[in-house]
Formats: C-alpha cells, sequence, structure tokens
C-alpha cells in the first residue's frame, strides 16, 4: 500500500460541499478521532455534520441494498456535494428521536428492563397475592406421597376441576361428562348425580369439578389411587382437590399454586413481567401506570351555577338543542328545571344526569314539532367516556380538558397485572426495582448474589452481568437520578441522546462513525468530565467521534476542532479554521477568543436587588423535592441550578409554572404537592418558554408563530394591484383556497409516505415550492412577491421592511434573539430546540410587556455559541430592567454567573437531591462546601477578574 493510500485511509476528507448555506467548502478530518464541529448559530454546522457527512453516510448504506430492496425505500437524495472519501458507516445520535409513545421507558430502550424480565421469568419466586404465603409445585410422585401421609385410612373424593368462577349452563360439558362414564360432579360446593339434559342458571358464576373417584387412602389400594390421581390431573388440567368427609377442600397442583387456598398461577414467562403485553399488563390501566379519570368536579366545576348558566361545562350554556331538552325532560320528572342552581338538585338527580339510567322520558321533537321521542339518557360522563375511546383527535383534545390523570389503583402506578408482582427475588418485586434511580439500582444488583438461592445463583449469573453491564453505561455518562419507569418523552433532548450513546457504547461495535448534536444539554459541569469520558471510551474502542457542540470543555478535549463561520445563514458556511485545540487557541477567530479568555462575557459591576417583593412556595414534596421552600425575589434575573435530576424541573416546571399557570389561566394541570404559595398579588401573568417546537407540520413557520405574517399580509392587500384585482387578506394565505396553489394545498411540499421508515417531505412540482399560484405570486411590494418574502432571511427582511413599523418591531426582535440566519417561512419541523424557544422568547419580546411578568425559560442556551449567549443576554436584562422577573433553569456558567440571584438544587441527582442548597447571589453561593455549581463557579470568576486585571 503506498503512503498516499495509508494517509487517505486515516481521513475523512470531503470536497465542495454546499449544502444549504455552505460555501462550496473542501475538509480533512481526521478518523477515529474524537472531533468537534463548532461555531456561531446558524453557520451551517449541523448542515455540514448531518446534512452532509451523514446523509451521504446514509446514501451509501442504502445502495448497498438489492435493486428490490431499494424498490420499497425509495432512492435517498444525494447531498449537495462532489465527493466524500474515506466515510465509514455512520450512526447519527440526534436529540429529535424521543419517542412519544408512553409506553417507551428508559428500561425498554436501554434493554434493561428486558433482561430483568428474563431474571424474574426464570428465577423469580411467587407468592400467593391472597395469603401472602410461598406458591409450591409438585410432581405426581410428591402429590401422592402427601395423600397417604396427611390422610391416612380417610374417605375422601378425588375432584378434577373444569369450570372455575365462570359463568354459563355448562349442558354440553354435563353431556361430555357424562359420556366419558362419570356419575357425579360436584357444582358451586354441593355433590350430585349427572342426569340427562342438567344445565344450570347461565348469568350465575359456577365452580364446576367432576368426581372422578371415591377412595380410602390406604396403602393396600395404591394402584388404583395413583391411576385415579394421573386421571384427575388429566382432567383438571395439572390441578387437583381432595375433599374428606367432613366436607374441607385441599388442593394439590404441578403448577404453582397455594396450597391453602387454591389460587394457581401460570408458569412465569418474561412476557408475565412486560407492561406492553396482555399477560403482564395490568388491565385497569392497560400497563400505563395512570388512569384518566372524567371526575364531577371538573364537569361541574361550580355548584352554584344553574344548568341553563353553564354549570355543566362540557354542555355550556343553554342553547335549543336535543340534548337541554332531554335534560330538562328528566329534572321535570324529579320537579325541579335547568334554572335550578345545582347545588340545589338532590344526589340522586346528579347521579342521573352524569351517570344516565335507564327510564325512558318524553322529549318534544326539534326536526318534527307537534311529535315527541321516547328516549333513555345515557349521562354525561358516559357520553364523554365514549368519546374518549372512539371520537375523532379533535374531540379526544376537548373531553381531555374534563378528565384527570391519577395513578392507577389496582396495580400503584407499577403498570403490571397482580400476579406478576408477586414473583420476588431478594424480597423485592420486578415494579419495584423499576421505580428506583439507577444509582441505588446498581447497589442493589451489585450484592444480590449473596440474597439469592444457589439455584436463583446458577439461572441468574449471565443475565447478572449484562444487567450490571448496562447500568454501568449510565452511570458512566451521568444519568445515575433516572429511573427504569420513567418514560422517554419526558426525558429532555440530551437526556434521550445520552442514553441512546449509552446503548451505543453497549453494542461494542468498531470502525463506526458517530455524529452527536450537541449531548451537554441539560447537563452540569461536574457530569460533563464523564459525557466526555464515554466519548473518548467509544472513540478508543476503534470509532470515529463527530460531535456538534458548544461546551467548552468538550472542545478543548478534543483531537480535532472546526470552527464554522464566521457569521450566521448567508454570512457563513466557511471554514475558519481546523486543527487540534492548541493551535486554534493561537488563532484570532471568535471562538478562538472565547476560549483563549480574550473575549469574556462580563460580570455585571452589580447585582440587581429587585423591586422588594417575592413570590415564596412552601412545602413543595413532589417526586424528589424534600419539602423544599422557596422564595423569588421579583423585578430580578433569576438562576435555578443543579446537578442534573437534583430537583430543578420538579419545581419550577411541576410545581411552580402550573400553579401559576391555574392562578392566571385557569389552567387544569395539576401542580405536584405544595403547602402555600405567596405574593401572586405582584405580577399580572406567566410566560413559559420552552423547546417544544413551534409546530409539527411544514405549515407552522416563524413567520405565522410570531404573528408577523398577518401584519405582511395585510400590508400586500393594501398594494393598489391586490385593490384592483379585489384580493382580500386570505388570498395572501397559503392555508386556505383562493391564492394558494391546490396542488400541494399551500404547503410548498407533498408528503411521500415511506411505509417503515420515517416519511419524507419532497418540493411540490406545480409551485416549485413557492406555495401559492400564479395570480396571487403576481403581486408585489418593492419588486418581491409574498413567496419572496417567506424565503427573506430575518436579517433581510429587517432592511426590506425598514419603514414599516408595525412588521419591523416583530422581525426586529427575531434579530436581537440572534435568529437573523433564519427565513421567515422557514419549516417549524427544521428548527433546532434552541432555535425553538428563541422563536417563542421573539414572539413574547415583540408583545407590550407589563413590567410584572415572570418569564420562565429552559435552558435557553441550547445550541448558542458564545456569542449569541452574550446577544440573548442583552435580551433577557432589558426584560428585568422593565421591571419583570426572568426565571431560568441553566447549566451553563455564562448565564449563572451573570444572574442576580441563584436557586442551588442538590447536592446529588434523584433521591440524594431534592434540598435547596443555597439561594442569594452568585458571590456568595462560591463559598458554599456541600454544591457542585459552587465548585465550577469560583474558578469561572476568578477567570474573570484575572481578565479584568
Amino acid at each position: 500500500m503506498t503512503e498516499e493510500n495509508v494517509l487517505t485511509e486515516e481521513l475523512i476528507e470531503i470536497f465542495g460541499a454546499r449544502e444549504h448555506n455552505l460555501k462550496n467548502i473542501d475538509l480533512s478530518l481526521p478518523r477515529y478521532k474524537l472531533v468537534v464541529i463548532t461555531g456561531i448559530s446558524g453557520s451551517g454546522k449541523s448542515s455540514l455534520a448531518f446534512d452532509t457527512i451523514y446523509a451521504e453516510g446514509q446514501r451509501r448504506y442504502m445502495e448497498s441494498f438489492s435493486a428490490y430492496a431499494r424498490s420499497f425505500l425509495g432512492g435517498m437524495e444525494r447531498p449537495d456535494v462532489d465527493k466524500i472519501n474515506g466515510l465509514s458507516p455512520v450512526i447519527s445520535i440526534e436529540q429529535k428521536t424521543t419517542s412519544k409513545n408512553p409506553r417507551s421507558t428508559v428500561g425498554t430502550v436501554t434493554e434493561i428492563y428486558d433482561f430483568m424480565r428474563l431474571l424474574y421469568a426464570r428465577a423469580g419466586e411467587a407468592f400467593s397475592y391472597l395469603t401472602g404465603h410461598r406458591m409450591v409445585r409438585q410432581t405426581e410422585d410428591q402429590i401422592v406421597e402427601q395423600l397417604f401421609q396427611q390422610f391416612g385410612g380417610k374417605k375422601l373424593y378425588l375432584l378434577a376441576p373444569v369450570v372455575k368462577g365462570r359463568k354459563g349452563h355448562y349442558r354440553e360439558l354435563f353431556e361430555q361428562v357424562r359420556k366419558m362414564g362419570y356419575s357425579k360432579m360436584r357444582v358451586d360446593g354441593v355433590v350430585m348425580d349427572l342426569v340427562p339434559k342438567m344445565q344450570l342458571d347461565r348469568y350465575k358464576i359456577h365452580d364446576i369439578e367432576i368426581v372422578v373417584d371415591r377412595i380410602v387412602a390406604d396403602e393396600s389400594d395404591r394402584y388404583r389411587i395413583v391411576q385415579s390421581l394421573k386421571t384427575a390431573l388429566n382432567l383438571g388440567k395439572g390441578i387437583i382437590m381432595l375433599r374428606d368427609e367432613s366436607g374441607a377442600v385441599y388442593h394439590f397442583s404441578k403448577y404453582l399454586m397455594d396450597p391453602e387456598t387454591g389460587l394457581s398461577y401460570d408458569e412465569p414467562a418474561p412476557n408475565n413481567f412486560s407492561f406492553n403485553s396482555p399477560y403482564g399488563a395490568c388491565p385497569t390501566c392497560n400497563g400505563l401506570g395512570i388512569i384518566e379519570e372524567i371526575t364531577r368536579e371538573n364537569i361541574i366545576p361550580d355548584p352554584e351555577l344553574s344548568i341553563s348558566r353553564g354549570g355543566i361545562a362540557p354542555l355550556g350554556e343553554y342553547r335549543d338543542i336535543w340534548i337541554f331538552k332531554k335534560i330538562d325532560a328528566i329534572l321535570k320528572r324529579y320537579k325541579a328545571s335547568i334554572s335550578t342552581p345545582i347545588n340545589k338538585l338532590s344526589e340522586e338527580v346528579i347521579q342521573t344526569l352524569l351517570y344516565g339510567d335507564k327510564m325512558e322520558v318524553e322529549v318534544d321533537s326539534v326536526k318534527y314539532p307537534g311529535t315527541t321521542w321516547n328516549t333513555t339518557f345515557e349521562g354525561i360522563i358516559h357520553f364523554l367516556q365514549k368519546q374518549q375511546e372512539g371520537g375523532s383527535d379533535k374531540i379526544q383534545k376537548w373531553v381531555a380538558d374534563f378528565t384527570t390523570s391519577r395513578t392507577c389503583p389496582d396495580c400503584d402506578g407499577y403498570r403490571l397485572k397482580k400476579e406478576s408482582l408477586h414473583f420476588r427475588i431478594a424480597g423485592k418485586h420486578i415494579g419495584e426495582l423499576a421505580v428506583m434511580d439507577i444509582s441505588a439500582l446498581s447497589d442493589w444488583f451489585s450484592n444480590v448474589e449473596s440474597r439469592m438461592t444457589e439455584k436463583q445463583r446458577l439461572i441468574g449469573v449471565e443475565v447478572l452481568k449484562e444487567i450490571r453491564k448496562r447500568i454501568g453505561f449510565l452511570l458512566d455518562i451521568g444519568l445515575s437520578y433516572l429511573t427504569l419507569n420513567r418514560p422517554l418523552r419526558t426525558l429532555s433532548g440530551g437526556e434521550a441522546q445520552r442514553i441512546r450513546l449509552a446503548t451505543q457504547i453497549g453494542t461494542q461495535l468498531v470502525g463506526v462513525l458517530y455524529i452527536l448534536d450537541e449531548p451537554s444539554i441539560g447537563l452540569h459541569q461536574r457530569d460533563n468530565v464523564k459525557l466526555i469520558k464515554a466519548l473518548q471510551d467509544l472513540r478508543d474502542l476503534g470509532n470515529s467521534v463527530l460531535v456538534v457542540e458548544h461546551d467548552k470543555d468538550m472542545m478543548l478535549e478534543s483531537d480535532h476542532l472546526v470552527d464554522i463561520g464566521p457569521g450566521a445563514g448567508r454570512h457563513g458556511g466557511q471554514v475558519v479554521a481546523s486543527g487540534t485545540p492548541a493551535e486554534i487557541l493561537r488563532l484570532d477567530s471568535l471562538t478562538a477568543k472565547y476560549l483563549n479568555g480574550e473575549k469574556q462575557i462580563a460580570v455585571p459591576k452589580k447585582r440587581r436587588k429587585g423591586n422588594g417583593e417575592a413570590l415564596v412556595l412552601k412545602g413543595a414534596t413532589g417526586h424528589n423535592l424534600k419539602h423544599v421552600s422557596v422564595s423569588f425575589p421579583l423585578g430580578t434575573m433569576i438562576c435555578v441550578t443543579g446537578v442534573s435530576g437534583s430537583g430543578k424541573s420538579s419545581l419550577i416546571h411541576e410545581t411552580l409554572y402550573p400553579l401559576l399557570n391555574q392562578h392566571f389561566y385557569h389552567s387544569k394541570k395539576e401542580p405536584l404537592p405544595y403547602k402555600s404559595l405567596q405574593g401572586l398579588e405582584h405580577l399580572d401573568k406567566v410566560i413559559e418558554v420552552d423547546q417544544s417546537p413551534i409546530g409539527r407540520t411544514p405549515r407552522s413557520n416563524p413567520a405565522t408563530y410570531t404573528g408577523v405574517f398577518t401584519d405582511i399580509r395585510a400590508l400586500f392587500t393594501e398594494l393598489p394591484e391586490s385593490k384592483i384585482r379585489g384580493y382580500k387578506p386570505g388570498r395572501f394565505s397559503f392555508n386556505v383556497k383562493g391564492g394558494r396553489c391546490e396542488d400541494c394545498e399551500g404547503a410548498g411540499m407533498k408528503l411521500i409516505e415511506m411505509d417503515f421508515l420515517p416519511d419524507v417531505h419532497v418540493p411540490c412540482e406545480t409551485c416549485k415550492g413557492k406555495r401559492y399560484n400564479r395570480e396571487t405570486l403576481e403581486v408585489r411590494f418593492k419588486g418581491k412577491s409574498i413567496s419572496d418574502v417567506l424565503d427573506m432571511t430575518v436579517e433581510q427582511a429587517v432592511e426590506f421592511f425598514e419603514n414599516q413599523p408595525k412588521i419591523l418591531r416583530k422581525i426586529q426582535t427575531l434579530f436581537e434573539v440572534g435568529l437573523g440566519y433564519i427565513t421567515l417561512g422557514q419549516h417549524a419541523t427544521t428548527l433546532s430546540g434552541g432555535e425553538a424557544q428563541r422563536v417563542k422568547l421573539a414572539t413574547e419580546l415583540s408583545k407590550k410587556d407589563t413590567g410584572k411578568t415572570f418569564y420562565i425559560l429552559d435552558e435557553p442556551t441550547t445550541g448558542l455559541h458564545f456569542q449569541d449567549i452574550e446577544h440573548l443576554l442583552e435580551v433577557l436584562n432589558k426584560l428585568v430592567e422593565k421591571g419583570n422577573t426572568v426565571l431560568i433553569i441553566e447549566h451553563n456558567l455564562d448565564v449563572i454567573k451573570v444572574s442576580d440571584y441563584i436557586i442551588d438544587l442538590g447536592p446529588e441527582g434523584g433521591s440524594g437531591g431534592g434540598e435547596v442548597l443555597f439561594s442569594g447571589t452568585p458571590e456568595r453561593l462560591v463559598g458554599h462546601s456541600r454544591s457542585h455549581t459552587a465548585r465550577f463557579l469560583a474558578q469561572e470568576l476568578a477567570n474573570a477578574a484575572e481578565t479584568k486585571d
């Protein structure tokens, strides 16, 4: 092999990449190294990593399939790049891969729960859920020996159970047993002779046994007894019963059985412990652990109102419709009317209204005046339950307003049926293990052998090895605070990504190119070290790891750093720098200046004290919060921090925000348990700016979300050309008929369903992605059509609409939060979580604030370069200067150090957290001994002081 070939083998070479805003770049990346791609937001990092390298790797993988297989998959578009050499098989670990399915949990996706199911099926000890005694299984020989020992010399009936607790007349069964030659049956505890045409009450529950033999337990008769016993076991499918002269009944089984009550379990299999299988799932909640209940309180929120004034919430106020006529007729029967306040109606009437009854009522027909209908009333709750099960999505959403979620009373939230929860290993059932956090689970599994029987140890040795290995991976990447039963949809993007990373490390693949998208999101600086170590382990196995990242530690620990820029959008797309971190630090690029300390986000000269008022939350005990009481000073920038899993989301998203939301907007979401909240009178609204998408279809975009598109359409309507043609604002909407392209119905894209692959959107052939028909596009403002305006970047639109103050104000705020590079009509599905959050923030900023608003932001620095964080902080500071309160949940030290007030939770994650360690200014936090944040903040403030000097 020549030297040149060896060189190429060690490099991934990209020639002429032009995807999105990339400017025909050539780049060489070392293989089998940890490579970090960084740069300002919108500079083209993802275009290079995901839309070029990953897309090409995926396309080549598809090309390796047979022509027949590819005909089902459809062709994958070649990314806009001349050539890529040295590309390995590619695995992408993105943030958007989180499942919305409530049945996907941390345990199922990491496979830990699957191995635990196997362990319990093969090594679990069964206990009776009736008596709590250990279940026993006996062989035929053991049953015979016990019979002679226990009942020596006694007269016994030998019974074979054939029906247990079921309804029916059983005429055919009796006839069949009679033909087999048996003369007696025991029916519901009474022994009776079998006679022709014998049958039972079909609507009652019955227990039926065949009397196989009447015996005396004597050794001399052993042969006959053994033969009868075999026949009875055969007829009873492995179960028999003995009845002595006094009428007492004894149970025996070849399978698991409670000898006291006769309760038997099926032989355990792994699916008996799965909440996704009908064999294991709790029948009440179908394996979800929670039930949606339509409650009386939700249907009748204010009992002082009458029905005609909207006392029954789903019906609203009185209208001349069938349902109100029906209710009126029912109330007349009880000598009441629909104008009577509900709390003056008897309990019987309310029960009838809610649950219905079988009595028919006469109702005047609306359609045929003068005629009446005789009809029964099914009740409001029964009607809503029916809609909940079989209604359209819209109807189900409407019914959700009247439902309340609560833990399933039958399985206590463990998701499994009671039989499954009575198999134990070392005193614990599988549900108890699933609710432990990973660190506690690790401790339990580390010495479980000492509490297992010899047989259990032999069975479990390999399975335990697999479980411990996978738990170890989760601990290595800082997820010790999660529990196995935590639904995947409740995890942040960063957590879900790190779980997938742990799964990939577990596969032990070699020679793969892994591409990750900001895996450090939601990770405290303390756990960052673990993440970097996990990525280095993946590299050391013999893989190439490519990470799109803004984290300072990750950049400095990488083997190779690529800086894309210099600006965002059309000002980016070039390689500013490429080399080892040491080489980059010596350069003059924007990223290098922040890394080597030449540029820094300045610490404010003095901290704001606020307006003297505070919001005080007391006694919060939800999830892992340990009776937390905390004060939020108003008129300041507050930062809530702490290691991952310390209780930040439980305190803010699930306790404080639902409380404020209920108070201001009467939201139905219940907060986690708390004692009291004081200081609400000092606020007039709450706004949460999270990272959920601004829309799930290509129809949503920044222009529609911020509301600026309404103003742009109004502007186009006012143009002389529109007035001549008689165009109204609807003409310029791509969501209604008239001006849009009807082929794609204004989406600009067509959806191609890919069966078992994700659906693909392709540009519409008729309008070429412009969304509108030819006539609409002929109306122009300053030479641009409505479609051209949607294709403008925010930065271009600021210049274009400089003389339109109403439009400019909304677009200017998008520009100020660092989104100058996105287009006004960019599909919501292509925006990252951080970008979606900043669009929401810009929308709120463009509204007139009151100075009494409480803003809640969750990690707004996601996807932001140091420079962008500086811009974002300027915007947030403007809000606080106007008297508003901004609360940020954040791990980023640049945000923590500039906050006025810090609330630090901890000290650890999961059960080791849930305490408020500290409340006060950053300077005071530095000296705290138990806080992990204090250690890193001290270093950051010291660096800032050195730079000043």
